[in-house]
């Protein structure tokens, strides 16, 4: 139960910790956006070579995969995995960039949290307008419109919630090392299997247990007090694999910094990664669009359908927002009917519409933000429909260094399809 007035959050009868955690962090955005401007977002997040990508998803569609992925390459370091804060800043006059929490004009009209952005937008000739915030050492700020630099964009930097992840375990899959660390750690829904299940699977964890029995270095997981797989018997082995990826809600509690060394691992909370690209990941099968740009219309359509790869709704890709879902859900179905009936997009009715509910103001305000401020993009996940891709992880390969040729050349347009998404990676 969930009161959105009091802030207040009940459970009864869950044992799941997902669904505690993605609750509590939700309940706690909503404030954070409220009072101080800060974006809340379900999304994962790498730095490469000093730039920031951040991923948005509905479940399934590889935002931890993509993520881990990127970390194959030089000069990368992990971020988030699972929520991350997002903070809009502003350039000064002498250089530095500057977080507001809050403003007075001289007009005596304010503004606090999210309606900031709106209200420096309609007030930037105010030149002794207050304002109030934090630079990017977290330090307070307190300064005068005619301080802001507003010919400078605005920029994006993301911040972690966690030091230890709760993540898919059949991340391993993929990415098969992290066997080791994962089986050392806490786990949730991980289930015995039964034969008929090792069988469904059999291709992928034979692959699975080829690279952990080829890898030649320290066994992660048998320092950390788990086992050293190499030494099991193989029939052991193989069960142990099965078990991590035929059930998709399997999870692991993975320190990060075990897996990966110190030094390619955002371990301090307060220190911000600039971001440079957003990539709402989605996987339709029926569509040939690999990589998009996307415009301000299409990226606030994309986040308020949110349609998941099995057709359900889901506002931002986010179903733990702290929200009332049916009063949201019956707003933007209203304005999707609109827009299909006319010329106008989904996004110019919702910009028109009255009665918006305060829940997505407050959401679709900051990502109108987020546009200004990164780049945006649409990734199909869907490389495996590539007559020349033999199978799911060469897909994954593919698709990861889609990721980095693009975040290469940031900013560029980007506009590929299964017909020519080979001839940008070449």
């Amino acid at each position: 139960y969930y009161s959105r007035a009091k802030s207040t959050i009940v459970f009864f009868n869950t044992s799941y910790y997902g669904q505690l955690k993605s609750w509590v962090l939700g309940a706690v955005g909503r404030i954070l956006a409220h009072e101080f401007g800060f974006h809340s977002i379900h999304g994962a997040c790498v730095e490469k070579e000093g730039k920031g990508i951040l991923y948005i998803a509905p479940t399934g569609t590889g935002k931890s995969t993509s993520s881990y992925g990127l970390m194959t390459f030089p000069k990368t370091r992990f971020h988030s995995d699972d929520w991350v804060y997002v903070r809009y800043t502003y350039a000064t006059r002498d250089g530095r960039r500057v977080f507001l929490t809050h403003a007075k004009g001289t007009d005596g009209s304010s503004a606090r949290g999210y309606r900031v952005y709106a209200w420096v937008e309609g007030h930037s000739r105010d030149q002794e307008a207050e304002l109030s915030g934090m630079g990017l050492d977290n330090r307070p700020v307190q300064l005068h419109m005619k301080d802001l630099n507003l010919g400078q964009p605005v920029r994006a930097y993301a911040y972690t919630s966690e030091k230890v992840y709760y993540l898919r375990a059949n991340l391993a899959e993929n990415f098969p090392l992290c066997s080791f660390q994962i089986l050392a750690s806490k786990g949730e829904n991980i289930p015995d299997v039964t034969s008929k299940a090792l069988d469904a699977f059999k291709p992928t964890i034979a692959d699975m247990v080829k690279d952990i029995l080829s890898f030649d270095g320290a066994s992660d997981g048998a320092a950390a007090g788990g086992p050293d797989l190499r030494s099991l018997p193989r029939a052991e082995l193989e069960s142990i694999c099965g078990r991590m990826i035929v059930f998709d809600n399997a999870r692991s509690m993975l320190d990060i910094a075990r897996v990966l060394p110190t030094e390619r691992v955002f371990t301090n909370p307060m220190e911000p990664v600039a971001l440079a690209a957003v990539m709402l990941l989605k996987r339709d099968r029926d569509d040939s669009k690999i990589l998009d740009n996307l415009t301000l219309d299409q990226f606030m359509e994309r986040l308020l359908i949110g349609e998941t790869p099995d057709k359900k709704r889901e506002t931002a890709y986010n179903a733990y927002r702290a929200v009332i879902d049916e009063v949201e859900r019956a707003h933007i179905e209203s304005l999707a009917t609109q827009a299909g009936k006319g010329s106008e997009t989904l996004y110019s009715l919702y910009r028109k519409s009255s009665n918006v509910p305060d829940s997505l103001e407050e959401e679709f305000e900051l990502f109108r933000v987020m546009h200004q401020a990164v780049r945006c993009y649409d990734l199909n996940t869907v490389l495996q429909n590539d007559p020349t891709v033999k199978d799911k992880r060469q897909a994954v390969e593919r698709t990861i260094q889609l990721i980095a040729h693009t975040l290469d050349r940031e900013p560029h347009e980007v506009h590929l399809t299964l017909d020519d998404y080979a001839k940008f990676l070449a």
